[in-house]
């Protein structure tokens, strides 16, 4: 009976969880990749943090740059009317002083070209009254220049005719021009636009010419000869030379 009532002994003991073996190597890649993926995470919130202090700068740069324009509309909400009212007042009138200082002095700069064309002028007359006790053909001035385009050339010549009572002159010019190309020199005649050497002229006091002229590449010019005929005559009045002014 006893027996029967006796317990049978019992072995109890805690479960028993089974785990596969994990080896260092794989430890230090997790580990690894952890240190990774914190890492990335941290460059994220740097990148976002810079880009948001950036546009903060910019904005702030494009507030301080519009503070420089003056807006009637946007001073009269974040400043005094009174306040407001003077500083459009001094812009307005600070336009005007640069408008009146510009417009005097374009004036100045045009009553000065009037004043140098009023003393060529004088000289020039001055020269017409001295020269009518000489009478006959003599030029008044004659240049030669160099104008921006390479290889072209402008020519003035003013002629004028003395005396008391002088008669219209009719006669012809001839010009001819000095080349220098490839170290040698020549002279070549100055046509006219109708291909012909004689340009005509008809005055009585004084008879002024302009014209341009081009020359090849690589020539240089080293002077120009204007010869002066009279209608019927074969020897020329007057002769002159002049060289390219500097």
């Amino acid at each position: 009976m006893l027996k029967l009532f006796q317990k049978k002994p019992q072995i109890l003991s805690p479960r028993v969880v089974v785990r596969p073996h994990r080896s260092w190597q794989f430890r230090l890649l997790v580990f690894v990749a952890i240190c990774s993926l914190l890492a990335l995470l941290s460059w994220g919130m740097y990148e976002a943090g810079k880009q948001s202090v950036n546009s903060h700068n910019d904005s702030d740069a494009v507030e301080e740059k519009s503070t420089y324009l003056f807006d009637p509309g946007s001073c009269r909400q974040t400043k005094k009317q009174q306040l407001c009212t003077q500083i459009g007042d001094l812009i307005q009138q600070l336009q005007i002083s640069t408008t009146a200082n510009e417009n005097l002095a374009e004036e100045v700069k045009s009553l000065a070209s009037e004043n140098d064309q009023l003393k060529e002028k004088l000289v020039f007359f001055q020269h017409l009254v001295a020269s009518n006790t000489n009478s006959g053909i003599s030029i008044y001035q004659f240049s030669l220049k160099e104008t921006e385009t390479p290889g072209k050339y402008h020519y003035a010549l003013t002629l004028i005719q003395g005396g008391e009572r002088p008669s219209d002159f009719k006669g012809n010019l001839r010009f001819k021009i000095k080349l220098l190309q490839n170290g040698q020199s020549k002279a070549v005649p100055l046509t006219s636009k109708n291909a012909e050497q004689d340009f005509p002229v008809h005055f009585k006091f004084f008879h002024r010419l302009e014209e341009n002229f081009q020359v090849p590449r690589g020539t240089t010019v080293e002077n120009i000869q204007v010869q002066i005929y009279k209608n019927g005559d074969k020897k020329p009045l007057v002769t002159e030379t002049v060289q390219p002014a500097t």
